[in-house]
């Protein structure tokens, strides 16, 4: 194995680089992942994760964490309903009997962010995730690297893996490609205690998902099992909006009237997301790296998840591919057909670049039709399609 008395370093806690890790050590592999965040304990937010068979759930299997996974997913909350901008259902999963599970290709079981992150953390050796430890810096050290973080304190390690997402520090140390911006900008909130702060998108909502577009806009909600109600709106906007605008997102009622503004005609329905008196708002313009993006292979170095292959989120894809990304990085490092690390780091990269283009254009497009006067349309023909494609298996 070429990991032979290496010592490897993560940075980043997120499903990509705890995956990786947990891979590494059924390997025999020396690891620490350093994370920013000061403990476990720290809420984990964002939406629900829909795992991919093919992808986020073959990573659990060869992690021999299936099983667990299977004992903290949430049946059901895969159901979804689709809306038009007047709060009517056009569309509904919840009326469907369930016709796919484990092992069909087109099951996409969903857990919350909390539970999968808890289930990575318990199957590591203790002491291998060193929190409150955001790098800093990075700088070479003998054949190695010596990381430098923000709490003063430094590590070295002989190869350093980037699981440290869109704003990478350790990208730059591959490549200076930057992503380009989607032409989308979405803003992003939660909503604790849905049952009570939002009560009609709750019920609406049934435990999984609604999607409601119109008027080339969209409002995504997911439900959580601790009974908050995550949400994402999505509009064209110049890329500098969020500044341009003026509005202050920590300011509930600048929300509310800019919602009332930029999605004119949408049910008062979806207002409830925004009178709760407790919601956080986070603006986020949708980033894509270059599809025909590459770099030199590195022997130390290299990256996975949002570091190498930033994407919007509109297909799903996201976590699928970090946890991809980790299962075949792992395969290269630990799987003895390779003699020294650049050779497995670059038939790894190779590979994922490759993968992450094919997704990226596909998530291109899916964004503009979410996007367009045909959304409800081109989502309602998907559907279809994906129907015959299991009635027929």
């Amino acid at each position: 194995m070429v990991l032979q008395n290496q010592h490897i370093a993560i940075v980043g806690g997120g499903p990509g680089g705890l995956t990786l890790a947990r891979l590494l050590q059924v390997q025999g592999a020396t690891v620490h992942v350093y994370e920013r965040d000061q403990s476990r304990d720290v809420r984990v937010q964002g939406a629900t994760l829909d795992l991919h068979e093919d992808s986020g759930l073959a990573a659990l299997r060869q992690a021999q964490l299936l099983d667990e996974f299977k004992a903290h997913y949430r049946p059901g909350a895969d159901r979804l309903r689709l809306l038009d901008q007047h709060a009517s259902i056009v569309y509904d999963q919840h009326a469907e009997a369930q016709s796919t599970t484990f092992g069909d290709t087109h099951f996409r079981p969903e857990i919350d962010r909390g539970p999968l992150r808890t289930l990575l953390l318990d199957s590591l050796r203790p002491g291998t995730v060193v929190w409150d430890h955001r790098l800093a810096g990075i700088t070479a050290h003998g054949t190695g690297w010596r990381l430098a973080f923000e709490n003063g304190t430094t590590a070295t390690a002989d190869l350093v893996i980037g699981a440290d997402g869109a704003n990478s520090i350790l990208r730059p140390l591959l490549t200076p490609i930057r992503p380009f911006y989607s032409g989308v900008t979405v803003v992003e909130g939660t909503v604790y205690d849905a049952a009570r702060n939002a009560p009609r998108l709750h019920a609406l909502t049934q435990g999984g998902k609604l999607f409601a577009l119109g008027a080339s806009r969209s409002l995504i909600t997911s439900a959580k099992g601790d009974g908050s109600l995550c949400f994402y709106t999505g509009c064209h906007a110049p890329e500098g909006w969020v500044r341009a605008s003026g509005i202050d997102f920590s300011d509930e009622r600048q929300v509310l009237a800019w919602f009332r503004q930029e999605f004119a005609g949408w049910d008062e329905v979806w207002e409830e997301l925004f009178t709760t008196g407790a919601t956080q708002f986070v603006p986020r313009p949708q980033y894509c790296m270059p599809l025909d993006q590459t770099w030199a292979a590195q022997p130390n170095l290299t990256l996975l998840g949002d570091a190498a292959h930033l994407m919007p989120p509109y297909a799903g894809e996201g976590v699928n591919m970090a946890m991809l990304d980790a299962l075949e990085l792992s395969y290269c490092l630990t799987g003895g057909q390779f003699s020294e690390l650049r050779a497995a780091i670059e038939h790894y990269e190779v590979h994922m670049r490759q993968r992450a283009s094919q997704a990226a254009q596909e998530t291109l497009v899916q964004t503009e039709a979410l996007h367009s006067p045909h959304a409800l349309a081109h989502l309602l023909n998907l559907f279809d399609v994906r129907q015959e494609q299991d009635r027929s298996c």
